[in-house]
């Protein structure tokens, strides 16, 4: 089994590697000290499985998974107890809170041996979870062409559905993020960003106007001079929100 250790402190891939000494069917392709790395290290050498870090500079480990279309079967690893556990609780993928012992390491490994099957789709579970915490809910990480853009929550006019994928709208550009509408619906729902259509939700802050369009729904206008269509539903919402 291929594997890549994905960690920005040498001392905890070391011990790591140490460990996986007792495993000879599991190989070490490659260590990276920060998301970026990873995702490099991830697409051109393919990996069954990753040693992944949670509080990592740059980008951090859950976004870093993010941005793979098919992610490894994945050990977390972090020093951080309280962050997103709930998580891992819900989803029964295993993590190791630093430092750890070789016997709670052996345990991580039989039990994601016998997860096998299951744990891709674990991982997905686990990043919906995760994407719900505050210390995920203030950016959204995409991939840019061959580069990773960090986009600021505050800086989001309006997502826009699109098939598979959200369209993301800043002042900056439009960017593709594969996620759904519900995903994003629940994780910025602390924020002032409202779902007023199937396929739009948009920051409030920026509605300058609303004008009736047709039978039952309206139409919003926002200070960028987009014009968006809001559902009957939606109004509702707005109204509420907006106390209107």
């Amino acid at each position: 089994m291929k594997c890549i250790i994905i960690d920005d402190e040498p001392l905890a891939r070391m011990v790591i590697k140490e460990y996986l000494q007792s495993y000879s069917e599991i190989e070490v392709l490659q260590e990276c000290n920060d998301g970026f790395e990873g995702v490099k290290a991830i697409q051109q050498l393919q990996p069954e499985l990753i040693f992944l870090d949670i509080q990592m500079p740059k980008i951090n480990g859950f976004e870093m998974l993010e941005l793979i279309d098919n992610p490894p079967m994945v050990i977390f690893t972090t020093a951080f107890e309280e962050y997103a556990i709930k998580a891992f609780e819900t989803h029964a993928i295993d993590y190791l809170l630093k430092p750890f012992s070789k016997d709670r390491f052996d345990k991580a490994i039989q039990k994601l041996l016998l997860q096998r099957t299951t744990v891709s789709t674990q991982t997905l579970e686990v990043l919906e979870e995760a994407a719900k915490t505050p210390a995920q809910s203030n950016r959204i990480v995409v991939k840019d062409g061959g580069k990773i853009k960090i986009i600021p929550i505050i800086q989001i006019h309006y997502l826009e559905a699109a098939d598979d994928y959200v369209k993301i709208h800043t002042a900056e550009g439009i960017y593709l993020k594969k996620k759904t509408m519900q995903y994003f619906e629940d994780c910025l729902q602390q924020q002032q960003y409202i779902r007023i259509h199937r396929s739009y939700i948009v920051n409030a802050q920026l509605i300058t106007r609303i004008d009736p369009y047709e039978k039952d729904s309206h139409i919003a206008l926002l200070s960028t001079g987009a014009k968006l269509p809001i559902s009957k539903a939606g109004y509702l919402k707005l109204k509420e929100v907006l106390g209107i």
